[in-house]
């Protein structure tokens, strides 16, 4: 799961400010593992120390974090990604290029092994590849996206496809690392497609609701293949549900529409095969300012809504293997923490298992 990251400049921390904590007021960077078994993102040190990588450790008794920082700050616009081996890739612009290096503990220190750079615009790192260890990277140009390995095999970077149009997002959709989701916009609209890795790159329609509607993919959960998505299929821009694999219509709830409130999903429950409708999803709830936590099951037909802790890393969250909700934080206590948000309790219902019928020219349909 990934997180916006901050256009800002650096600043410096006001006093009391515990390490770690933004001042800044926008989302958090912080990307968790597709096993859940590290994170990273760029934290704020007190003072004048700036930005700097920092990576939680999150499959132990307890989580902790590990500060990386390089000889300098950072700027706010570099971009971390976190290796299930407990190395950070970090992108950092210099000129006009793109630089890549993986950062590691060392001692009293941060190592640092460069990965080469490409020269290019606009760089942006894709959400963790199933695999931990594989990183991948768009490149946007004016007509067209290029797609990078930026780690994982002996020839990186490696450019991989070219994909006619702005394409942005990214979604895995299968734990072998193979198949990949783009929202790509091209002649005004746009659509969500697939880029074949295992087929040379090749590029193929996944959703398309109507002729003429922008359809976007925003969060794939590959072990039951449920897909959230946002279209203004409906009529006006709305959240909507599909399985992929199933021959039913893409669904758009009442119950993810409710007044004054803006929903993001930020993580799907896992491990929930031949069962998307049972698959709990997380959402961050933003209503007059202030920002708590939805979580909703297809099955439910309802959002339920908790508090969220303080010092929430908004916007960031994680299902553990046994379906509990895990939401990290940050505060002048606890500079590392993991909160438990009470979202299981809920009855358990008969679930349909998906066909495998590619999800393609879906029509819509409404659901309560």
């Amino acid at each position: 799961m990934t997180v916006c990251a901050p256009q800002s400049s650096p600043q410096s921390a006001p006093a009391g400010t515990p390490p770690g904590a933004r001042t800044d007021g926008r989302p958090t960077p912080f990307t968790v593992t597709a096993d859940g078994s590290y994170a990273a993102w760029l934290a704020l040190g007190q003072g004048t120390d700036g930005w700097f990588p920092e990576r939680w450790t999150l499959d132990g008794p307890e989580p902790y974090a590990v500060p990386l920082p390089g000889k300098q700050p950072e700027e706010p616009d570099s971009q971390v990604l976190p290796l299930s081996d407990g190395r950070v890739l970090i992108r950092r612009r210099v000129a006009e290029r793109f630089a890549l290096a993986l950062l590691y503990p060392a001692g009293p220190g941060t190592g640092e092994l460069p990965l080469g750079a490409i020269e290019c615009p606009q760089l942006t790192l894709l959400p963790p590849a199933p695999d931990g260890a594989s990183a991948y990277a768009l490149v946007h140009g004016a007509e067209s996206t290029t797609l990078w390995q930026v780690h994982g095999s002996t020839s990186c970077p490696d450019l991989l496809a070219t994909v006619p149009g702005r394409c942005e997002g990214g979604a895995w959709l299968d734990r072998s690392g193979r198949l990949l989701a783009l929202d790509r916009e091209l002649e005004g609209l746009t659509k969500t497609v697939v880029v074949d890795l295992g087929r040379g790159g090749e590029t193929s329609p996944l959703l398309q609701i109507t002729e003429q509607s922008n359809d976007r993919l925003l969060l794939a959960e590959p072990d039951s293949g449920l897909l959230v998505v946002r279209s203004d299929a409906p009529g006006t821009d709305r959240l909507g549900w599909g399985v992929l694999g199933s021959a039913r219509p893409v669904r758009f709830p009442e119950c993810l529409v409710p007044d004054g409130v803006s929903l993001r999903p930020i993580a799907a429950q896992p491990g929930q095969g031949l069962s998307p409708e049972g698959c709990a999803v997380a959402f961050a709830v933003q209503r007059d300012g202030a920002t708590g936590v939805g979580v909703w099951r297809p099955v439910t037909k309802r959002l339920r809504q908790f508090a969220a802790p303080e010092g929430w890393l908004t916007g960031a969250g994680l299902w553990t293997a046994d379906g509990g909700l895990r939401l990290p934080f940050v505060t002048a206590a606890v500079p590392c923490g993991l909160a438990h948000v009470p979202c299981a309790e809920e009855e358990a219902e008969a679930l349909t298992p998906p066909r495998p019928v590619p999800l393609r020219l879906a029509p819509q349909a409404r659901a309560r």
